[in-house]
């Protein structure tokens, strides 16, 4: 079959960098899907992306479609013919909605029962014919924001500018928004012109000759190498932020490194504040001694080559002159702010309309600190730390360099509770927490931020649960998903026993005290063990547990997180020993009779009628007191797993659903309180052991 190369490149005002490889991934993905759901074979796609252009290179696309050959199965032979051997409405109905005749109808037996069978070939079309549904691709692409131009409909990234579809060299015929398809494409804004592409296999090399490194990757590349030339000439170290690389380089199409230089005054103000000017204001890359300490110069990448690249360097530490000291006006002034003056503002600021002021929330999250710092028994000057802490933790918000820099909320706190007379403990715990801010981050170290950080999410989720805000498909505006993900963290790393369902169900009770809740507050609690279930499950999923094991330890309640991680691995590491069937059918049996007890009651060992329940009884305690003591996850699944020889003895020999309304109920209360046992490893009757 032979084959041509695919050009595709959707040409556009410059795009949002941090829009760009989501746009670029989709458009690949689609175009993937489809080729594959029409039958037509490719060898490869290569994407392309920068700023101002979407592009695809498809490799040896197939000409045509595969010829499609095909068995159809129908109804069986009883019901495609009539009593009298006619064909039934059934089988013309089949043949109709196969495209072929009755005629062409043929049986066949499978597993004892012949059906009805039509063999069907759909010719393959030419793909020159399928591509204009490209169109419907590129306009069904989604963005997180979108806007109209002109008097046209369609929403887009950014206006449709020129559209290349080259099907081996020729032209992909269709329009959007009046801009038709063609082989003209445009390169670098400045360093290069128009281009009329000869061939799809020559795009990446002519985008080239026009100042345009079509290939985010080699883009990337050029930039890391770069940097690390200036790295090596000025034995600098320049770090390298990923995210912050990302979206240079999807801010240029021919990348050119450059540095400039500050005035050293400004080393003065905190090391942070001068990174995040550079990095989240003007994308600058920090520099570093061989020691880590920084210094006054600061790496930039230009979009486009090296001609006048001094000019650029002196406007580029002009641009930085000033935000630099507009940032050393906002930390003067901050000092002259007090901690109780910042205080008094946040009652003024409202965090959110139905759920109050920043002040309101911190008062909430004061008092559920010291409730957990209580459950958790925390020496006292942790818990005291965790207390002022919580008092003073949102005061950073209204001071200017946290209006400035709203990335820089906890960490500034930090510094300024220091340069304030607040101990260490209680400064370090302001900015901990934060943490952790996003996926990289780790979780508070001390346990006065840990309890802080516990608290101050867990009311952010409770809070706008209980006013109906509930994260739903990809939207959570309110990064509750994240935050419910930290506690769950916070708690792993500090290996604290501390139940979710207590602190779902503390927190949602000054929640209500504070009159904000719409439901139920059972609704609300429900809901939010739902939530926190949702990610357990992932983090458990992401560990490599089954999905049946997960279900268990999950379902037997959010007790102790860090342990019940610690079961799941147990269960995942015995599922395939010898044995592991028999046990969990076993206690099973257990969790399963103990469900019919309506009206539970004290297990009285006189109405025992044989020795299998006394033995069972004596097992059960015993079992009861170690578990009680402490044990390590393995060994207690150890300890129910040696029950089993008692369990079936006793089933064997004992019939729980006695007669005897009084003897029965005793049994009743003994499976029950077996079954509180079991039920603190996992809920075993959800594993799958067949």
């Amino acid at each position: 079959m032979s084959k041509r190369d695919l050009l595709l490149e959707i040409g556009l005002e410059e795009m949002p960098a941090r829009f760009i490889n989501d746009s670029i991934r989709q458009l690949s993905d689609k175009v993937e899907a489809w080729l594959s759901s029409n039958k037509i074979m490719f060898q490869n796609i290569q994407v392309f992306s920068t700023p101002r252009r979407l592009a695809l290179f498809i490799s040896n696309l197939a000409e045509r479609q595969e010829d499609i050959h095909e068995e159809a199965k129908g109804p069986a032979k009883k019901i495609a013919l009539t009593d009298t051997g006619e064909w039934s409405k059934a089988a013309a109905g089949f043949s109709r909605g196969q495209g072929m005749k009755v005629d062409d109808i043929y049986f066949k037996e499978i597993n004892g029962v012949e059906y009805a069978h039509v063999k069907k070939f759909i010719e393959g079309k030419n793909t020159a014919e399928l591509l204009p549904e490209l169109k419907n691709i590129i306009m069904g692409l989604s963005f997180p924001k979108n806007m109209r131009w002109a008097d046209e409909e369609l929403r887009y990234i950014r206006p449709i500018k020129w559209i290349v579809a080259m099907f081996g060299k020729d032209i992909i015929p269709f329009s959007i928004t009046g801009v038709s398809t063609g082989k003209q494409t445009k390169g670098h804004r400045f360093l290069g012109g128009e281009l009329e592409i000869s061939a799809a296999s020559n795009y990446e090399e002519e985008m080239l000759g026009q100042y345009v490194v079509a290939d985010s990757e080699k883009r990337k590349r050029a930039i890391v190498s770069q940097l690390g030339e200036i790295e090596k000439e000025n034995n600098w170290v320049i770090p390298v932020d990923e995210e912050l690389l990302d979206e240079v380089n999807n801010l240029v199409e021919y990348p050119t490194a450059l540095f400039g230089k500050f005035e050293d005054e400004f080393l003065n103000i905190p090391e942070e504040v001068l990174i995040t000017s550079m990095k989240e204001h003007q994308r600058y890359f920090p520099v570093k001694s061989k020691e880590g300490d920084l210094l006054p110069y600061f790496v930039t990448v230009r979009n486009g080559d090296q001609l006048h690249i001094e000019k650029v360097a002196r406007g580029n530490e002009k641009v930085l002159r000033a935000r630099l000291a507009d940032a050393a006006f906002f930390y003067k002034e901050d000092q002259k702010l007090r901690i109780e003056t910042a205080l008094n503002k946040l009652k003024t600021v409202v965090y959110h309309e139905e759920i109050g002021t920043v002040s309101d929330k911190a008062a909430r999250v004061r008092k559920l600190a010291n409730l957990v710092s209580d459950r958790l028994a925390l020496a006292a000057d942790a818990k005291q730390a965790a207390d002022r802490a919580a008092e003073i933790s949102k005061f950073d918000l209204v001071t200017q360099m946290v209006y400035e820099f709203p990335e820089l909320q906890g960490i500034m706190g930090e510094k300024y509770a220091l340069q304030k007379g607040e101990s260490p403990a209680v400064a370090k715990a302001i900015n901990e927490h934060y943490m952790p801010r996003n996926a990289e981050d780790g979780t508070a170290e001390s346990d006065a931020g840990a309890v802080l950080a516990i608290a101050e999410k867990m009311d952010t989720i409770v809070s706008f649960f209980a006013i109906g805000v509930i994260p739903s498909g990809s939207q959570d505006p309110y990064a509750l998903r994240r935050q419910a993900t930290g506690i769950v963290q916070t708690l792993i790393n500090k290996q604290w026993d501390l139940p979710l369902e207590t602190l779902i169900g503390l927190s949602l009770n000054l929640v209500q005290e504070a009159g904000i809740i719409k439901n139920t507050s059972e609704d609300v609690y429900q809901q939010l063990l739902q939530f926190f279930g949702l990610r357990i499950k992932h983090l458990l999923q992401e560990r490599g547990i089954r999905y049946d094991i997960i279900d268990a330890v999950i379902g037997s309640g959010l007790r102790n997180v860090p342990g019940l991680l610690e079961k799941a691995d147990v269960l995942q590491k015995k599922k395939d020993e010898q044995g592991f069937k028999e046990s969990m059918e076993a206690l099973s049996r257990i969790l399963n009779i103990a469900s019919k007890n309506e009206a539970r009651g004290d297990i009285r060992p006189e109405l025992f009628e044989n020795e299998q329940e006394k033995a069972l009884y004596s097992r059960y305690l015993d079992c009861a007191k170690q578990e009680e003591a402490g044990l390590p996850a393995e060994e207690f699944y150890e300890l129910l797993v040696s029950l089993s020889p008692e369990i079936n003895d006793y089933f064997d020999h004992t019939m729980v659903m006695a007669d005897d309304q009084a003897v029965r109920e005793n049994r009743l209360n003994q499976m029950a309180g077996l079954a509180d046992l079991v039920i603190k490893l996992a809920k075993v009757n959800d594993i799958n052991v067949k």
